[in-house]
């Protein structure tokens, strides 16, 4: 049975955009068939209503098409074999908690590495970590790190606004290597205490143990690089343990709110490094990514919370992930402290769900002037028929706005934009979509519009 799944999801894959397909099809599996109905294990109720909504006929086709005899499709949540918890309150900063499974690898990180002083948080690891397509490339790009440290990517630097993971992202790779290399020396270090480091050591003039101390390491990770602005003595320091490790054949990651060349004041030859290995962002979740993130954050934690809860969460906090997470926690408290559960809560209007930098009224034709305004060319030419590359580009950003801004139909985008088709609209989003997580200029252009549209 598990063979005709394969087979069913190769199928599937095949029609989906990959980090989709990775977001709802990862870890599914027949449970069983019989009298014609097919049950699909899954991890969640939430997965079960997106997958019975949007992916259905997707499902069935792929299912027909592998020769599989049933009459209807169930989907069912896979027993865990846990016992019912009951809502608790959960803090906001980060999935704390861990699913089943993970203890044993935390307490074996811990064991390795208790008394090395190296700054990773166990609890920190790839197990806990959710993967959408917002963040699909870099944690593609962290598991070959973890395969080959040193070797694969090097530098791996990772980029990307507050609050979307990179911290977890980059320590989860620490101790997944430390786990499975128990004698590499592995450090995490957020740049201002690299900066401290160097103070003390040239106050107590060990600048030799301070050099030391990082180019034995196996793999040095740094954090908030963005930090080291107007720090010429610790860049040149950094300079130098960046070029022996590099040499020597370590790993090296580093994360940073922006590309090194965008950083003032930062080494040309440092920035142009810091790259070797390419550069790699975080993008905001979608909403789907982020039903996906409160639904495995409920699930590590043992809260209840309705599906409708969720995406009302999902819907309204535009902001990061961080934000997402405090807004459901102050929801879980709220519930319990006035007894209510969180969509009765939210039902009740009595929510601190809030909207940062976001009016309630946006409209598709703001949007479209913004878009316009932004690529120097008028709203008529981007809704005409103009080909011209940087217009068909503007037209293309507009549909993506107009997706996952406003959540229009397709249909009423193509209208919107000068009365184009269903495919012309897919393929325009899904350019973007794919476009953004190599392209950081576009990328800027989109944020920078969205700024225009909400500031």
């Amino acid at each position: 049975m598990y063979n005709v799944w394969d087979d069913a999801l190769a199928k599937i894959q095949q029609k989906m955009n990959p980090s989709l397909f990775g977001t709802w099809f990862k870890d599914t599996s027949i449970i069983s068939n019989e009298n014609g109905i097919i049950t699909i294990g899954v991890k969640n109720t939430f997965f079960i209503k997106q997958l019975k909504n949007k992916y259905y006929d997707i499902i069935s086709d792929a299912l027909k098409k592998s020769n599989v005899d049933f009459k209807q499709i169930e989907f069912e949540v896979k027993s865990t074999n846990k016992s019912k918890v009951q809502p608790r309150e959960v803090t906001g900063e980060t999935i704390v908690s861990t699913p089943k499974g993970t203890e044993a690898i935390i307490e074996t990180i811990k064991k390795n590495y208790s008394s090395q002083g190296n700054g990773l948080n166990a609890k920190f690891t790839l197990d806990n970590f959710v993967v959408g397509s917002y963040n699909d490339l870099a944690v593609g790009v962290a598991k070959n790190i973890i395969k080959n440290p040193g070797k694969s990517i090097n530098p791996f630097f990772l980029y990307g606004g507050p609050g979307l993971g990179k911290t977890h992202l980059i320590q989860a790779i620490g101790n997944e290597i430390l786990r499975q290399n128990p004698s590499f020396k592995v450090k995490y270090v957020p740049i201002n205490h690299f900066y401290s480091d160097l103070i003390d050591s040239i106050k107590k003039n060990r600048g030799k143990d301070f050099y030391d101390k990082y180019t034995k390491l196996d793999c040095l990770i740094i954090d908030d690089f963005q930090l080291i602005v107007n720090k010429n003595a610790s860049q040149e320091e950094f300079f130098n343990i960046f070029n022996d490790l590099f040499l020597a054949g370590k790993q090296i990651i580093v994360t940073s709110d922006r590309l090194p060349s965008q950083i003032k004041s930062v080494d040309e030859r440092l920035a142009s490094r810091l790259t070797w290995g390419g550069a790699y962002d975080i993008q905001l979740p979608s909403f789907e990514d982020k039903c996906a993130i409160l639904r495995a954050k409920a699930d590590f934690s043992g809260a209840e919370i309705e599906d409708e809860a969720i995406e009302y969460i999902a819907e309204n906090v535009k902001t990061n992930i961080r934000d997402l997470e405090s807004e459901f926690s102050k929801l879980l408290v709220m519930s319990e402290i006035r007894g209510l559960s969180p969509l009765e809560l939210i039902n009740s209007g009595s929510t601190t769900i809030n909207h940062p930098g976001k009016p309630k009224q946006t409209t598709s034709k703001q949007i479209i002037e913004k878009v316009a305004k932004e690529f120097n060319i008028t709203s008529k030419d981007l809704c005409g028929q103009s080909r011209v590359s940087n217009i068909k580009t503007a037209r293309q950003v507009a549909m993506y706005l107009l997706r996952h801004e406003l959540s229009c139909s397709y249909p009423v985008i193509g209208k919107e934009v000068g009365g184009k088709d269903h495919s012309t609209v897919m393929h325009g989003i899904e350019k973007i979509e794919k476009d953004i997580k190599l392209d950081f200029n576009l990328r800027e252009q989109i944020e920078s519009i969205k700024e225009k549209i909400y500031g």
